[in-house]
């Protein structure tokens, strides 16, 4: 059965006070728009639509950085859920599969909720996505016979009986896309609101003979984010989800409710994640790693048995090859570090190669930018970088070379050599002593 997504994500959220859109707001590290895109992809869609409108231009850059092919429709005026989904006709034009209509600011929606949904258009003309709610205030009413589905209420327009129904409407809703349209042509706005309800489609396909039914999902994968506070509660459902999955997966947490994750991190079994660690987009870690406390890790690799941190910041483009030992207050950026080598106290290695085994002392700065470019450091296998030595880029050090302790290399290193690049030291005897009284009167007299 050939799919279209229609992702409604024109609100300005006026309770976020934001000046961003809504819908790029993020949790775990990607914006709520996002999330609910990635949800829709687990039905191979043929068609996602987009349709935006505060903020449209933005909108429109991530949705195409999540996925290119995308379109964006614009709905210039908020006239309501119908009237939205509306704006995807034009680029559905000649489509004849299935629509189903998310939400950019809805984004727990299970990919086995939506096959499910699916599979109920199979035997139904139009299919809403309900859930026991419970607290029921605010929700529309899913009005029901049977096994189908008669009618669905908005709260501000139910009665008193309609209203003591706890199941729930999501505002999701799957139908063939023809089908869709035609309903929604049928929708008008004598509401309370005065706006073309979705909703009302329902009522609409009944009256005409169409099926409906109700596909029942939890609660939590409803949750629409309106404000503030509501973005943190999904943020913390979120990263409680993500934590249970990677203990599940074999992944030990010694503290889980300090650990964050991002939407796309990856975690190999038997690694050992210690307290207060933070994964922020575009990280794998392989089987048997362990990051130590306090670290942050982004846009890296991790392989088998490296050990990282405590205190440790990988940022974009990090490699770790396997048995690497990244210690603490150490940063590594857009480099390889090979097989086996040791970075392990307070260095920064940016814009590098570091050869197998290689070992790089205290203090250890790679000068990799000049102001207006970057450069690059190469650092041969079993080399030894001495303590505080400043590696100005460009410039290589070969296998089983040397660096001494605080040396500035500016040049190359051969394979093999001892690089020492500092001035000779000079001991002046009792000067020392003699500054000391100098500086002592100085400051005795005031100046």
């Amino acid at each position: 059965m050939t799919t279209a997504l229609i992702i409604l994500a024109a609100g300005m959220g006026t309770r976020m006070n934001s000046d961003m859109p809504k819908v790029l707001h993020q949790i775990a590290g990607a914006p709520m728009l996002v999330h609910a895109m990635k949800a829709g992809a687990a039905l191979n869609p043929d068609h996602t639509v987009v349709v935006a409108g505060h903020g449209a231009a933005e909108v429109e850059k991530a949705a195409k950085a999540y996925d290119p092919e995308a379109t964006i429709a614009l709905q210039s005026e908020q006239l309501g859920t119908a009237h939205a989904v509306a704006q995807a006709r034009e680029a559905l034009a000649g489509f004849d599969g299935d629509a189903i209509v998310l939400y950019g600011d809805t984004p727990f929606i299970s990919p086995e909720t939506l096959a499910a949904m699916t599979a109920a258009r199979l035997t139904h003309d139009v299919v809403v996505l309900g859930f026991e709610a419970a607290v029921t205030e605010r929700y529309g009413r899913l009005i029901t016979k049977d096994d189908q589905l008669d009618r669905i209420v908005e709260f501000k327009d139910a009665t008193d009986e309609e209203r003591s129904v706890t199941l729930c409407n999501s505002g999701v809703i799957t139908a063939n896309s023809k089908t869709l349209f035609d309903l929604i042509d049928a929708v008008e706005n004598d509401n309370a609101a005065e706006e073309f309800y979705l909703t009302d489609i329902v009522g609409i396909a009944r009256a005409r003979g169409l099926s409906a039914t109700v596909v029942r999902c939890d609660e939590s994968e409803t949750l629409g984010i309106n404000s503030r506070a509501e973005l943190a509660r999904a943020e913390a459902l979120y990263q409680s989800r993500a934590r249970a999955n990677a203990q599940d997966d074999g992944v030990t947490l010694s503290a889980p409710e300090t650990v964050f994750f991002a939407h796309d991190t990856y975690i190999g079994r038997d690694t050992v994640i210690e307290p207060n660690v933070v994964f922020g987009p575009g990280v794998t870690v392989e089987t048997g790693a362990t990051i130590r406390a306090f670290s942050h890790l982004e846009g890296c690799h991790v392989s088998r048995g490296a050990i990282v941190g405590p205190y440790a910041r990988l940022r974009p483009g990090a490699e770790l090859a396997e048995d690497v030992k990244v210690g603490n207050f150490v940063e590594i950026k857009n480099a390889q570090v090979h097989e086996g080598a040791k970075v392990n106290h307070l260095s920064y290695i940016g814009d590098a190669t570091i050869g197998a085994r290689a070992n790089i002392g205290a203090g250890t700065i790679t000068c990799n930018y000049d102001g207006f470019f970057k450069h690059k450091t190469t650092i041969g296998p079993d080399a030894f970088i001495g303590s505080n030595t400043m590696l100005v880029a460009p410039v290589e050090v070969g296998a089983e070379a040397m660096t001494g302790s605080g040396s500035i290399i500016t040049r190359d290193v051969p394979a093999g050599d001892l690089a020492l690049a500092r001035a000779r030291q000079e001991n002046k005897a009792g000067l020392a002593v003699r500054l000391f009284d100098r500086l002592r009167a100085l400051k005795a007299k005031g100046k």
